[in-house]
């Protein structure tokens, strides 16, 4: 197994809201992570940061997330955990009110793999050399393409298409969408709309079926988001099956 994660402020912000992770326990599990914060003075980072660490304590915490209905539950209860997190932050720091973040997270175990995602950070899969999104975006645009009021060309240069109708710290209850991914996938990548309002899909699937090895594709996209503007910050988290674990 490959993996590489990668964070970067872009050209335009002068910091970086985006949080993303890889870690894998010994029962060869791995969870990727991207979380993309949103909010002024800095607040945006903080949520960002409450999702993954959290993410992170939890599944480090545990020698294994079990069977796939045990780890859809983690999932679904992790998300809440957050969720009652920063809003209690935002409670103790009234200067902090209306910061969220988004969330897109990718477990791998020998026997499955799950995606989930709240917000518009991405979730894609690689297999036979093409590109596939497994999640869908939580905005105002991707509902309008849904009830057919605006096409998907309409909506990639709508001038409200990042305003997102879901996010950690802006709705409560909160609900994350959970997809069963097939597990011959080649490779798992996470990324956040730093990268997807930049790159498109047929560009990143150019990058990675390259012959560049996993730390120089993640650079070379974030080099491409980068040259086109890079008007916020770009975040990816990737991993690879090598031959033998397919």
């Amino acid at each position: 197994m490959q993996t590489f994660y990668m964070t970067d402020a872009g050209k335009v912000r002068t910091h970086n809201e985006d949080n993303v992770i890889i870690v894998n326990n010994k029962n060869n599990e791995f969870m990727l992570a991207v979380a993309d914060g949103m909010g002024g003075h800095k607040a945006g980072e903080v949520a960002s940061n409450i999702a993954i660490e959290h993410l992170t304590e939890s599944f480090e915490s545990k020698d294994s997330l079990g069977k796939k209905e045990d780890c859809i539950e983690w999932l679904r209860n992790i998300v809440k955990e957050i969720n009652d997190k920063i809003f209690s932050y935002t409670e103790e720091h009234p200067e902090s009110k209306g910061m969220g973040t988004t969330l897109v997270v990718a477990i791998k175990t020998d026997d499955y793999i799950l995606y989930g995602n709240i917000g518009d950070s991405s979730g894609y899969v690689m297999k036979n050399e093409k590109l596939h999104k497994i999640t869908k975006d939580h905005t105002l645009v991707n509902l309008l393409v849904s009830t057919g009021e605006l096409t998907p060309e309409q909506a990639k240069f709508h001038p409200r298409k990042n305003l997102l109708t879901r996010a950690l710290g802006a709705n409560d209850p909160i609900e994350i969408d959970i997809f069963d991914v097939d597990n011959t996938v080649r490779a798992l990548f996470l990324c956040s709309d730093g990268l997807t309002n930049m790159v498109n899909d047929e560009q990143i699937e150019k990058v990675l079926n390259s012959n560049l090895g996993i730390e120089e594709q993640v650079e070379k996209l974030i080099k491409k988001s980068n040259m086109r503007g890079g008007t916020d910050n770009i975040s990816i988290a990737y991993l690879i099956k090598e031959t033998g674990d397919l």
